[in-house]
Formats: C-alpha cells, structure tokens, sequence
C-alpha cells in the first residue's frame, strides 16, 4: 500500500500479495463530457471496501465533441486496461433540463459501457438515488455528504475531490452492495474467475431475477 495524491491505493501488482486475493473489483463511472468521474474499489468479505484509485478524465470545452469523447474514451480504456475491473458501474442517465448537457453525459455513458463490452466485462447501471442511499442511507443526501461517507467507508485521510470522482467511488460501492444494477449475466468463462468472483457473479444474476 502507498499514497497517491493523499489518499492510499493497492498496487494492481500486488493484488493477492501485499494485498487480499478474495476481492472484486468494481470501477465506477460517473460521465460527463467536461469531467467524467472513475474510481476503482476492491470489495473485501465483511462487506468491507478500499480505495484503489480515483481520478477524472478531462475534455477542454473549446474542442468538437467527437475530440472530446475521444480523449474520455480513451482515459476509459487506459482504466481499464490498469485496473482489470471484475465489473462497471455506470450511473444511470436521466433527462435534465439542459439537454446538451444529458447527451454529453449519455454519450460518454455509452462509451464506457461500450469500452467494458469490448473485454467482456459485466456492466451495471445504477441510479442517483439508488447510490446515495447505499453509501448514505438517504437517496436524496447532497454532494457533501455523499463525499464525507466515501471518505469514511474507504478510511481516506481526506475528502475525494472533486465530486465527480467521489460520485465515480460511490457508485462502485453501491454496485459492490447493490449488484441488482446488472445488465447482463457475467460474460467472463467461469474457470477464469476466483471463487470470490464466481460467489459475486451468482449475486448479481440472482439480485435481477
């Protein structure tokens, strides 16, 4: 375990070492065209949660949008690739009253859900609501909250910022207490998956029937 930007991450490397083997890792994503929120998060037993890493993928307003999705899309894939989540954890894109600002979102949405079929990974859709309540015990907590609790559950010595990436840590969590946001069932051959993985992949079809 070290430190990155303050808060404390588990080497991918060390997984299984250093680190627990009984694990599932989520990566939430919490999109946006200007700023998309990524967190990666081990579920442990005990219904225990660690930080893994955190950050945004960026994109300069002054750009055409199809630059724009392609500079998220790739950060997506670089997270991917890194991180070799068990599972993603999109939140779930509802209509707003500025529509420019919904596409953006539904667009960068599709890109990760899209990047994560691309390597068979199962992908699962959670609403607002559905995380705050699973993080906070309240579906309509406000962004502070939200923040303070992520910072609680994962131990981080400070607040997630900005919002967008502790909104991307919740959502993993909730995923990794809430499965019932699966869209499909696991797509990975079962003899590549840790028990652990296979015990959270029967979950997860199980919370949709």
């Amino acid at each position: 375990m070290h430190r990155v930007g303050g808060v404390r991450r588990c080497e991918p490397s060390r997984v299984g070492a250093g680190c627990d083997d009984a694990r599932v890792r989520v990566l939430g994503v919490d999109p946006g065209l200007t700023r998309c929120g990524l967190g990666v998060v081990d579920g442990l037993p005990g219904r225990r949660v660690r930080l893994v890493h955190v950050g945004v993928a960026t994109s300069g307003a002054d750009l055409d949008v199809d630059q724009r999705l392609l500079l998220i899309e790739r950060r997506i894939e670089e997270w991917l690739e890194e991180h070799a989540p068990d599972a993603v954890a999109v939140e779930r894109v509802f209509a707003q009253h500025n529509v420019r600002t919904v596409m953006g979102t539904a667009q960068v949405a599709g890109l990760a859900m899209v990047a994560a079929a691309r390597r068979r990974i199962p992908v699962a859709l959670h609403t607002p609501s559905e995380v705050k309540a699973a993080v906070t015990g309240n579906g309509r907590a406000g962004k502070a909250q939200v923040q303070t609790m992520v910072a609680r559950l994962l131990q981080l010595d400070e607040l997630p910022r900005p919002a967008d990436a502790a909104d991307a840590l919740a959502l993993a969590i909730c995923h990794l207490w809430r499965p019932a946001g699966a869209l499909g069932a696991p797509q990975r051959p079962a003899a590549s998956m840790t028990s652990a993985q296979r015990a959270w992949a029967a979950a997860e079809q199980a919370a949709r029937r």
